[in-house]
């Protein structure tokens, strides 16, 4: 009977341990800060793929971004025009509006973000948790992202982003950004 509970203990373990991911404090000490305002402004150029769960890539694509940020009743707002162009000649823009409600804490809008962009800074990080509403084929799919950003240089950011629906894993979105 204590193999079985051994068993069950340690499957348990493994649960629990899979369900648990990078915390955006992990990168508080790491270098160089990210300070959001500062990266994405001016023209940014980035190159991305998406690759579905098992590895293979099925979209290739660049963006072309726009950023400028203001204040506004004492709060830093950027604007992210966002040209997206993708390898099967396809087109795409989004319009990011993103608000530092407190340092290091973002919320951000766009017209094909359901709700809001939570995303919080640390370090050299970023994260986002968001549902986009992603055409696929003439349907509408709403689907969660974890979305993960490291400044890798001052001019160089790279970005990971798992897609899921329902807790299951959809793909991957990998982008490198650059600072002209």
């Amino acid at each position: 009977m204590n193999l079985y509970k051994l068993v069950a203990l340690f499957f348990l373990g493994l649960l629990l341990s899979a369900c648990s991911g990078p915390k955006i404090s992990d990168y508080a000490k790491e270098k160089p800060a990210l300070e959001l305002s500062e990266y994405f402004s001016g023209t940014i150029d980035a190159y991305g793929i998406f690759t579905d769960r098992s590895g293979s890539v099925v979209k290739r694509f660049t963006v072309l971004i726009q950023a400028n940020w203001t204040v506004v009743d004492g709060k830093k707002v950027g604007v992210l025009d966002e040209s997206f162009e993708y390898s099967d000649g396809t087109k795409q823009k989004r319009i990011w509006k993103l608000t530092e409600v407190s340092p290091g804490k973002y919320v951000g809008r766009a017209d094909d973000v359901i709700g809001e962009a939570l995303g919080e800074s640390s370090g050299n990080a970023l994260n986002w948790a968001y549902t986009l509403a992603l055409p696929v084929d003439g349907t509408i799919y709403n689907v969660q992202f974890d979305d993960w950003m490291y400044l890798v240089t001052p001019k160089v950011m790279i970005n990971k982003a798992k897609m899921s629906k329902f807790g299951i894993d959809l793909g991957e979105v990998t982008l490198s950004f650059y600072k002209r």
